[in-house]
């Protein structure tokens, strides 16, 4: 059995604890290039592990995503995610870890919320305020490889954000040799645990969707398609060996 397999996991409740959670959080510096921004950096003894900014304005997404849903998305869950790490790490050799690497090798507590912050910062350069449309260059060619057609890969890739039970994430990985596969992961799981890397990613837990969408989660992963950051895609496709997240 996997560390952190998706079925042993109690499905979290979503809304009421970020709802309670404050809103400050220490930036670090990013960029809002394909490139992404790197979550390589050691800490220091008081945060060791800081929430980056987003890659664009709070309200760049409308009407995809509303900027309230935003506030509460990225203002209150996530930047929580990055506070409980730092509380559960402090003193202990995580602290000296990278965030990646705290993702990879830890458990319970700690991987949740280290997962958590890992999983939506990918997730915020996932999509663009110029996304959209469909993926390019190699990475176009491995989906058409690997899944048919363009289309064929976006009904799976939909159909397994949709049908996910409770909460987590819909994933494009690869693996080293540049394969494609989709997995759906339940709560913080995510590909690097399965030493896939990830390519692509869509975050189904109801904090996500909910101010804008209620309980149409279907209609959430059709709008998901307009916004979707194919450069960075790429980018990561093309960067796979030798990730810079």
């Amino acid at each position: 059995m996997h560390p952190n397999d998706p079925s042993q996991i109690s499905r979290r409740k979503v809304l009421t604890a970020g709802a309670s959670l404050g809103c400050a959080w220490v930036l670090l510096r990013g960029t809002g290039e394909a490139g992404g921004v790197l979550l390589q950096a050691k800490g220091g003894t008081k945060m060791p592990f800081t929430q980056p900014p987003l890659p664009y304005a709070l309200n760049a997404l409308v009407p995809y995503l509303s900027e309230e849903q935003m506030q509460f998305h990225y203002g209150r869950h996530h930047a929580a995610y990055f506070r409980n790490l730092n509380a559960l790490v402090e003193g202990k050799p995580e602290a000296e870890m990278t965030l990646r690497e705290v993702v990879k090798r830890s458990s319970g507590s700690v991987f949740n919320n280290a997962g958590q912050a890992w999983n939506h910062t990918f997730y915020w350069h996932c999509m663009s305020p110029s996304g959209g449309g469909e993926p390019k260059g190699e990475l176009a060619a491995a989906i058409e490889r690997d899944f048919g057609s363009f289309q064929q890969f976006r009904k799976a890739f939909s159909d397994a954000a949709v049908t996910l039970f409770g909460s987590g994430w819909a994933w494009l990985a690869a693996d080293a040799d540049g394969r494609l596969s989709i997995m759906a992961l339940s709560n913080a799981d995510t590909p690097l645990r399965y030493d896939k890397e990830p390519i692509l990613t869509i975050d189904v837990w109801e904090h996500a969707y909910y101010i804008d969408y209620r309980n149409e989660r279907g209609r959430f992963v059709e709008g998901f398609w307009t916004v979707v950051n194919w450069d960075f895609a790429l980018a990561r496709y093309k960067q796979r060996n030798q990730p810079e997240w």
